[in-house]
């Protein structure tokens, strides 16, 4: 169970704009790996993905150990110089409801049943609410809320900085949004620049915080569509139409296409071949696993190899 922000009607967004590319992570082999639950319990999707992967030549293992699909959330973060950070993956959003703890995978247990060695932290933080990019990184104000003991904001952030190799750069949580994670608001396209989803459909409580943060960092943000219109009574929580939450590897983006009533799919595709010209723009379909409230980046982790 993983769910991305609720968020208002989307209308037309602002056209997005082409951007100079920036390498966000040192050059390395990438491997993208994905819990061994997703190709058991969503067969279609996994095929879906798998199919764009090999067909681009990249490398996928899957991981062992796992108690649920969503790899991104407990496997650690890995720095620009390449080193591993396990942080403390105790969510608060999983507390108190019996099957949704117990379906919480130990980060450390994985890592150790599939040969990765990281330095572990007692922060506790999930891999979805951390973006990397050239010595920057973008958390969401959660993580204050999720570490209560930390009654110096500031220090937490300096030890996250520290450990990260990045200068943190908090941004606000939708009050929507359970998780608080910044991979379903927001995505690094380079150092300076970030794209999100469509500010003029955002509250304005959020927009007025994520101005301030472009602001005070001299961001530039890129609008990109999104659409929340979508209803299923048994999936309340899910994340169709939720864009930003893609999977990118190298030189290949895989985009989320949601193909149901009123959707965004042709205008997110031009959208994303604008601002990434360079890059190779894939589409699948991944909704089954989308209803369960995550999307392309909650399910895959992307390990870079030493070159």
């Amino acid at each position: 169970m993983k769910k991305e922000h609720q968020k208002k009607a989307e209308s037309t967004p602002k056209n997005a704009e082409k951007v100079e590319a920036v390498q966000a992570q040192p050059k390395g082999k990438e491997v993208v790996y994905l819990s061994g639950l997703l190709e058991e319990q969503f067969p279609e999707c996994f095929n879906r993905l798998i199919s764009v992967l090999k067909r681009h030549g990249v490398e996928f293992r899957l991981l062992k150990g796992t108690k649920d699909i969503w790899c991104k959330d407990y496997m650690p973060i890995q720095t620009e110089s390449g080193k591993l950070i396990q942080f403390r993956y105790e969510p608060s959003y999983l507390k108190g409801n019996k099957e949704w703890e117990d379906s919480r995978s130990d980060g450390k247990e994985v890592c150790r049943l599939n040969g990765f060695e990281p330095v572990f932290s007692n922060i506790n933080l999930d891999g979805g609410n951390v973006l990397l990019c050239s010595g920057r990184a973008i958390v969401s104000d959660k993580i204050f809320t999720e570490n209560p003991e930390y009654t110096d904001k500031e220090q937490l952030v300096k030890d996250l900085s520290e450990l990260l190799e990045a200068e943190v750069i908090i941004i606000p949580a939708q009050n929507g949004d359970m998780t608080g994670h910044a991979d379903g608001m927001v995505r690094f396209v380079d150092h300076d620049t970030i794209l999100g989803n469509n500010r003029s459909d955002e509250y304005k409580y959020w927009t007025n915080g994520i101005e301030k943060v472009l602001k005070d960092y001299n961001l530039k943000y890129i609008d990109v569509p999104f659409f929340y219109n979508y209803k299923d009574s048994k999936h309340p929580d899910h994340a169709i139409g939720v864009y930003v939450n893609y999977l990118e590897v190298g030189n290949l983006i895989v985009l989320p296409v949601f193909e149901v009533e009123e959707n965004k799919d042709d205008e997110a595709i031009a959208a994303f071949k604008q601002i990434f010209p360079d890059k190779t723009i894939e589409t699948i379909n991944f909704n089954d696993v989308a209803l369960e409230g995550g999307v392309l980046n909650c399910t895959t982790w992307v390990y870079r190899k030493e070159s």
